[in-house]
Formats: structure tokens, C-alpha cells, sequence
């Protein structure tokens, strides 16, 4: 085999083909590795258009084996291993050409369209530079060929979709040359090892020890392994006086981290993790000879190592104040603020400024990290922000003030009290951040009443509830009715409501508060130790007044909890941060979807009157035309500008499949709500706990209770579903139910090996409601339906049923279908839940 550093255009240029052998996996990587990889290649454009001198940035290695070579024709090469960043980066491609086609560069389409993607003289297959495996081939021939299918809901669409959404925003905030850069970096700044290997070689033997290596070593094993090369004479010594004691008491995942925040806290901001080794090479070697001078930083290091431990056990910290701020940065969750915090404790050991100044900081950074939330800022750059701090702290100011002034800078985003009350008022809170988060908020404003006799939240069982109810009974909607405003319907308005803050607390009753009237919530909430719940029980009623109120005193609390920026406002001819989620989430939609103006103003906490004049007003945007009227129509203010040639709106989703009826209304199923769009976003949309599968198994008295509540109300398919039910403990699984009034209830399968449990559950049957839902978004990270291919053919097996229509598009959702469809079709379910079993059988002893 032989190895050579190489750029991209240079890896793919020349009349050649990629080919990934059938025996490797489809197309894998998901959002946080494609946000790694772009935010790598931000950075080397902003230090490009800087002006500053660049390294080519490594990405890896790709090992290629010769393929068969025709005559005349295309030499080809079986992808053995980096089959994922190559495919992410044709896809980077594809959508860098469709970019440049929508906003006028068609010299740039044809220039990226043959110098990477296709072999232009060539035909058929042979036309495609990357062959992907079968399952992911329709879906990458679609994007390369720019069809209307293009961007679908499996993992080759995702990836495809999310370059064209961060193109299309840096488009918004980069300047003229940002768009060129990017071209530059992706062909001549991002570094391959190309590995070939010789004809003849066993390739399936490389791929399999390429990828069935043992556990290597951590950075943080290679540096201790280097530092005592380097000190022959005392190396026991200051081993066992240092560094062990260090070892043992950080564990190795924090000492990895420590020997990273080492490098962060001394200025070296943009090194990343996995460069650790290298540059702390790159700081010692000078040293090396001198065993005084090592020893000095093994020191050092141990030093800091403790200060860490402070952050990471509070309880560690002597000082009240101090240690106070750090239990709640620890119980806010994450490691985002772990340089500043480490930067403060060096700062406090030094003597150079006080614990309660440091104190004072680390609150600055609580409230930027809460209002951040609460706002729904993006948390793109976030970690950078952080990690540049200790070198860019003003040093003649208190610590207090400089960490104040940072977070305030105006690209820093730190929210201010105007944005902070309006979000509170509008935002969805309640797909905000991680449900521990969201709990720490609600505890701190709970605490913010001083109580006489304060809850124990360590040892309370409480969970976020909705006053207003996410399924509210038809008594509610009579109440919203008197408050709606024009042409608004009551669904409309609770939608706009239900997840604000304004609508929620904290309580140990969930399941029993439940979707009762607001009378019988009262009489639970009255007995609540919370006093957030004795002044929601103390109003008469609960509408859009009640919660606008209640969300108006919260704010109050909250702007005196979390102090804001230096400036107290927001800064003017700033575009409003809704907009940005906006564009977001319209990439974000798979094609064949559809959304309305009512599902985006829930989502971003807007209305839909400025949502469909923003859209009027920017037609070009990705996917804009995908945003239809609460009808499922086409708006009539909706047009292309003026000399367009694209499409009319309604030719082009039915391009992309989504279907019409003859009154030109899109078909229900293939509409995205404001909770799926939330979702496909990455935020944590899940149905409330009380909802989802209970671990202890089948529960007598649940099980009674979804049986009458499904012979009540749907007792045509009360028998269908009950032999469905038995044949699936037939097959070795067993039936669980939610907590929540209406009793769910969930077919669930124990799928483990002798090692590890592996619950799996196909799909979730509401009684109430007559839903059955597919719980595809579960799947998705769960073997073996982590595999598009295996959800996919779940869904087309439930389709062949009448009555099931469930649309590709939402393989990553929860899409439903009626449970009427047990009346007549249980058999047929059964021979679905019989296949399912199966597959999960035939990866259960592949695992075991």
C-alpha cells in the first residue's frame, strides 16, 4: 500500500470513479458530525478572508483499492474505508452547485458541476465520480442530478439538506468573497491521506482490520507517555507524587479534558480535542533536557487539575458564594463554560481577584447560557465563545466586569431584557434546551417567591406541566373561542400558547392534573407546596389573558434572576433571531413535506401574518414555497418574482411528491406540524414522559384502564387491537402503558444482548384519540432500524395496508395512522409486527 497527502479537488479529479463495495453501511453521518466539519471549514474561511496564512486542514484518510479498468474508460476505485467523508463532501458539492445556481453563478454551476461531481463525457453510471452503495444510491443520483426529490428524509438527504441551509445563512451574514472562499477551502484546504492498495489485494481483509482495531491510546496517554520519555532520572518520582494522584482523582475522561483546558486557558483557543498530543508536544519540546523545568508543568498541571475539580464537584469549592454558582452551572448541565470557569479559579488561587467576584462572573455566564435558552438563540459558536474568553478578558478590569464585558460583545448574542420578556411571552419554552434545563429554569423562578419553607428539588419528583393542556378537551377550546382573534381559530391560538412559559410549571401531580377542565386543576394545584401553583390556582380562569399575565410576572423574575448584557437592549437594525430559525427550518424539511404559516409562527414564536409577509417578501428562500395556508393551499400572496422561470409553487411540490386533491388542498399526512419541525431541528420534542413506555413492564390496572378507554371509544377495533396485542406476546414481547390519563400502550420487545438491554417498540396506541403512532423517530437510534433501508421497509410493509398511508418524508417522525384500521386489518398488522420481530431476531445474534 502506498499513502500521499492530497487536497479534495485533487483526490477526485480526472476521469474516474469512487465505488463503495456493497459490504459497508449506508450513509451514517447525522447532524453533530456534518456540524463539526462545516464549522471547521467557517473557521478556515474566516481566517482566509482575513488574510492569514493557512495550513491545509486534515480530515482523515480514505483507502482506495484499483477497481476493474476498461479500455478508454473510467478508472474506478473501491472505497475500502472513508466512504463517509467522502460522500459528505460530494453532498457539500452538490449543494455548494445548487447554491450557486440560485443566486446567478451558472459559470460557478458548470465549473464545481464537472470539475467534482461527474465525469462529463461519460454515460450512465459511469457518468457519477462516487458510486454509493445500492440502498443510498437513488437518493445521491437525485441530488447530483438536482431533482425535485432531491434532499428526502434519509441520511443522504439530511446531509444534503443541512449545506444547503449553512450556505444559504452564510449567504445572509457573509459578505460578497464568502461565498468563493468556501469553494477554495472545500477543494484546496481540506486535507485526505490517500491509502492505495495494491492489485490483488484481499480488500474485505483491509476494510476488516481497518475496522476491528483494538482500544488505542488517549491523548492524554501518548502526552504522559512523552513527558516521562523525557525525564529519565525523576520519572518515578514525580510519577507517583504527581501525576498518578492527578490520574486517579480526575479519572481518564476529565483528565483528557483537563490536559485540553490546559492548552485553552493558556491562549490556545482553537485547538481541538483531538489535536491535544501534538500541541502540548509542540509547548514542551523546548524543554526538553531540562527535568527542572518539566517538572514545573507536571506541577502546574496537577495544580489545575484540582482547581477542575472544583468545577466538576462543586461540593470541593470553600467558598459559599463560589460554590453555590458552580452546583447550578453543573446542574444547568454541559461543558461549555468549563475554560472561563477554570480561567476565574486560577484567577482566584493567584490572588488575583476574589471568590465573590468570581462568583459574580460565573452568574454573567449562567444568565448568557439561560437567556440564550430561553431566547432559542442558536448555539452555533457557543463552545468557541468560550474557549477564546481567557485570552480575550480584559485584564485592568475586576474579573466581574471583563466577563461581562465579553459576553456582551454584539456577536456574542447574549440576550437582552426586551428580547428576554418577548421570548418568554412567545417562544415554545418548552422545546427549549434538554428537560433538566428546562426544570433548573422553573426551579429558579420557583425559588425566586423565597418561600417560607422551600421545596426539597433534590428529592421531589416533579416534571414540567401544562396548565392549558397539549390535548385539551372540547370545553377548553370554548374557553380560547371568546379570545381568538379574526379569521383565528381556537386550535390556532392554544397552539400559539400551550408551550410558552407562561403555561407552565412544575408539579408532582402530572398524570393526575392531566387534560382536566381548569376547575379540577385548581383544586390539585391549591395543595401544591409550590408557590408558582398557588398563584395559578388563586386565577379564576385559564385563557390567553391568564398566561400572557403570568408570563409578563415571570419575566419580571427572570430579568432580575439573570442579569443581561452591559447594553440593556437590543442593538438596532439587527435582524430579528426568529427569522434565522425560520430559514432553518425550512431546509430542514424533507422534500414531499408541506407546512403552514401557523405551524412556523408556533415554532419560532412569531404570528402567522408577519410569517406569511416575510415569506412574501423573500420567495427565493429554501423551501419557502413549501409553507401553505392552514387549508393545506397556496397562498395567494405567494408569487416568484417577477421573470422567474421557475415553477408554479403547486407543479412543484407535486415534483417532489406531495399530493393534491381536486380542490388543490395538500394531502394531510405529508404536512409537517410546528412539533415535527421542532424535531427535525434537534430539539427535544419527545411526548411528555407520562406518555411514553413505562420499564416495569405490564400493569393490571393500566391495561384495564386502555381497554375501556379503546371499548369506549372505538369499539369497532377494540377486538383487532387485542389480537394484535396477543400475538405479540406470542412472539416473546411484552405490553406496557403510559401514565397519563389517556392510557397508551406500547408493544415492546426486549432486544438485548446477555450484556446490555435493547427495548424496542414499533409503534404507540392512543385509545383516546384513535391514534396509532410509528415511533420511527425512536427507531432511528436503535439497531437494526438505526438503517434508513429497515424503517423504510417498515413503513412500505404498513402501507400495503388500506387505511395506512404513512409518507416517506417523515422516516425520522411519528407519523400516524387511525386504530380503525384493527377493525378490518389486524391480521395484516400482525404479519408487519411478525416481519419486525424478525429483524430485530437477526440483529440480536449478530450482536450477541
Amino acid at each position: 500500500m502506498r499513502a500521499q497527502e492530497i487536497t479534495f479537488l485533487k483526490l477526485v479529479q480526472g476521469e474516474k470513479q469512487f465505488q463503495v463495495p456493497l459490504y459497508q453501511r449506508t450513509y451514517s453521518w447525522g447532524k453533530d458530525q456534518l456540524k463539526r466539519l462545516w464549522e471547521d471549514v467557517c473557521e478556515l474561511v474566516d481566517q482566509h478572508l482575513a488574510g492569514d496564512s493557512l495550513a491545509p486542514h486534515f480530515l482523515g484518510s480514505v483507502v482506495l483499492a484499483p477497481g476493474q479498468i476498461q479500455a478508454g474508460g473510467v478508472q474506478r476505485w473501491l472505497v475500502v474505508d472513508g466512504q463517509q467523508r467522502l460522500t459528505t463532501l460530494m453532498l457539500a458539492f452538490t449543494a455548494l452547485r445548487d447554491h450557486l445556481r440560485e443566486i446567478g453563478d451558472l459559470r460557478g454551476v458548470d465549473r464545481v458541476h464537472k470539475q467534482i461531481l461527474v465525469n462529463e463525457y461519460q454515460e450512465d453510471l459511469d457518468h457519477y465520480r462516487l458510486l454509493p452503495t445500492q440502498a443510498d444510491r437513488e437518493a445521491y443520483n437525485a441530488c447530483v442530478q438536482s431533482r425535485a426529490e432531491a434532499g428526502g428524509s434519509d441520511n443522504i438527504g439530511a446531509a444534503y439538506r443541512f449545506f444547503r441551509g449553512a450556505l444559504a445563512e452564510g449567504r445572509e451574514t457573509g459578505d460578497e468573497r464568502w461565498i468563493a472562499t468556501v469553494e477554495i477551502v472545500l477543494k484546496d484546504l481540506l486535507s485526505i491521506v490517500e491509502i492505495t492498495a495494491e492489485s490483488g489485494d484481499n480488500v474485505y481483509r483491509i476494510f476488516e482490520s481497518i475496522n476491528n482495531t483494538g482500544v488505542g491510546l488517549s491523548q492524554s496517554d501518548l502526552l504522559r507517555n512523552y513527558v516521562f520519555m523525557l525525564l529519565p532520572k525523576r520519572g518515578e518520582r514525580v510519577y507517583q507524587e504527581l501525576w498518578l494522584p492527578m490520574q486517579q482523582s480526575l479519572g481518564p475522561k476529565n483528565l483528557e479534558l483537563l490536559v485540553w483546558l490546559d492548552l485553552v486557558v493558556r491562549g490556545n483557543h482553537k485547538t481541538k480535542q483531538s489535536d491535544i498530543y501534538r500541541e502540548q508536544q509542540k509547548r514542551l519540546q523546548p524543554l526538553a533536557g531540562d527535568e527542572d523545568a518539566l517538572q514545573h508543568e507536571i506541577t502546574q498541571l496537577a495544580e489545575r487539575g484540582r482547581r477542575f475539580l472544583r468545577i466538576v464537584e462543586p461540593g470541593r469549592e470553600p467558598s459559599p458564594a463560589l460554590r453555590a454558582v458552580l452546583e447550578r452551572l453543573a446542574s444547568w448541565g454541559g461543558q461549555t463554560h468549563y475554560p472561563l470557569a477554570l480561567h476565574l479559579l486560577d484567577l482566584v488561587d493567584a490572588g488575583s481577584t476574589t471568590p465573590d467576584d468570581a462568583a459574580q462572573a460565573l452568574l454573567y455566564v449562567e444568565s448568557y447560557l439561560v437567556r440564550r435558552l430561553i431566547c432559542q438563540t442558536p448555539t452555533t459558536g457557543l463552545n468557541r465563545i468560550f474557549m477564546e474568553a481567557p485570552k480575550e478578558l480584559e485584564t485592568d478590569r475586576a474579573a466581574a466586569e471583563a466577563v461581562r464585558r465579553f459576553l456582551s460583545g454584539r456577536r456574542r448574542r447574549w440576550p437582552s431584557d426586551e428580547e428576554l420578556r418577548e421570548a418568554i411571552r412567545s417562544k415554545p419554552f418548552y422545546w427549549s434546551g434538554r428537560p433538566p434545563q428546562r426544570s433548573y429554569i422553573l426551579r429558579r423562578l420557583e425559588e425566586s417567591y423565597r418561600p417560607t419553607e422551600p421545596v426539597d428539588f433534590a428529592k421531589a419528583s416533579l416534571t414540567v406541566e401544562h396548565v392549558l393542556p397539549q390535548r385539551p378537551a372540547p370545553e377548553w377550546f370554548d374557553q380560547l373561542a371568546d379570545e381568538t382573534e379574526p379569521s383565528q381559530t381556537p386550535q390556532e391560538l392554544h397552539d400559539l400558547l400551550v408551550h410558552t412559559l407562561g403555561n407552565l410549571t412544575l408539579t408532582g401531580d402530572n398524570g393526575k392534573l392531566s387534560n382536566h377542565p381548569f376547575e379540577r386543576k385548581q383544586q390539585i394545584l391549591e395543595s401544591s407546596a409550590l408557590r408558582m401553583n398557588l398563584e395559578i390556582a388563586s386565577a379564576q380562569r385559564w385563557g390567553k389573558a391568564e398566561i400572557t399575565a403570568r408570563a409578563d410576572r415571570l419575566a419580571q423574575r427572570a430579568v432580575d434572576l439573570w442579569p443581561g448584557p452591559i447594553t440593556g437592549a437590543k442593538p438596532s437594525g439587527e435582524e430579528w433571531p426568529g427569522w434565522a430559525e425560520l430559514r432553518a427550518a425550512l431546509v430542514a424539511m424533507p422534500s414531499g413535506t408541506w407546512t403552514t404559516y401557523g405551524d412556523v409562527a408556533e415554532l419560532i414564536g412569531s404570528h402567522p401574518v408577519p410569517v406569511g409577509t416575510y415569506l412574501g417578501a423573500n420567495p427565493t428562500l429554501v423551501g419557502a414555497y413549501r409553507v401553505l395556508t392552514a387549508e393545506g393551499r397556496i397562498s395567494a400572496s405567494f408569487r416568484w418574482a417577477d421573470g422567474s422561470d421557475r415553477q408554479p409553487p403547486q407543479d412543484l411540490l407535486t415534483s417532489e411528491g406531495v399530493r393534491f386533491d381536486s380542490a388543490g388542498r395538500a394531502h394531510d399526512a405529508q404536512r409537517l406540524t410546528a412539533a415535527e419541525l421542532a424535531t427535525l431541528l434537534g430539539r427535544d420534542v419527545a411526548r411528555p414522559v407520562s406518555d411514553d413506555p413505562l420499564p416495569e413492564g405490564e400493569d393490571s390496572a393500566a391495561a384495564e384502564r386502555f381497554r375501556t378507554q379503546l371499548r369506549g371509544h372505538w369499539p369497532e377495533a377494540f377486538s383487532g387491537v387485542l389480537a394484535a396485542l396477543d400475538f405479540w406476546r406470542a412472539q416473546g414481547g411484552h405490553i406496557t402503558y403510559g401514565r397519563h390519563e389517556e392510557t397508551s400502550c406500547f408493544p415492546m420487545l426486549d432486544a438485548g444482548t446477555s450484556r446490555q438491554s435493547h427495548l424496542l417498540w414499533p409503534v404507540g396506541i392512543y385509545p383516546v384519540s384513535g391514534t396509532v403512532e410509528v415511533v420511527f423517530q425512536y427507531l432511528k437510534s436503535r439497531s437494526p432500524f438505526d438503517d434508513t433501508e429497515q424503517r423504510r421497509e417498515l413503513l412500505r410493509r404498513l402501507n400495503e395496508i388500506d387505511g395506512i398511508d404513512l409518507p416517506e418524508a417523515k422516516l425520522e417522525l411519528r407519523p400516524s395512522f387511525p386504530v380503525q384500521v384493527f377493525a378490518e386489518h389486524s391480521d395484516e398488522i400482525c404479519q408487519v409486527l411478525d416481519w419486525f420481530v424478525g429483524v430485530a431476531a437477526l440483529d440480536l445474534a449478530r450482536r450477541d
